[in-house]
């Protein structure tokens, strides 16, 4: 599973953790969270991440 950081705040989202409060499931791959999905801790969207390793 790879994470993805918010280059605007650095929230970083975990395709294994998914973003439950925002309905994407646990195991969500990056590319299949929708492309209105926004940054739950700044509104940005997806393509203000980037990947990261952790």
């Amino acid at each position: 599973m790879k994470a993805y950081m918010c280059v605007i705040c650095g929230y970083v989202y975990e395709e294994e953790k998914g973003d439950p409060e925002s309905g994407i499931e646990p195991g969500t791959k990056w590319e299949d969270v929708p492309m209105n999905w926004v940054c739950p801790d700044c509104g940005a969207g997806k393509e203000d991440f980037e990947m990261i390793e952790i």
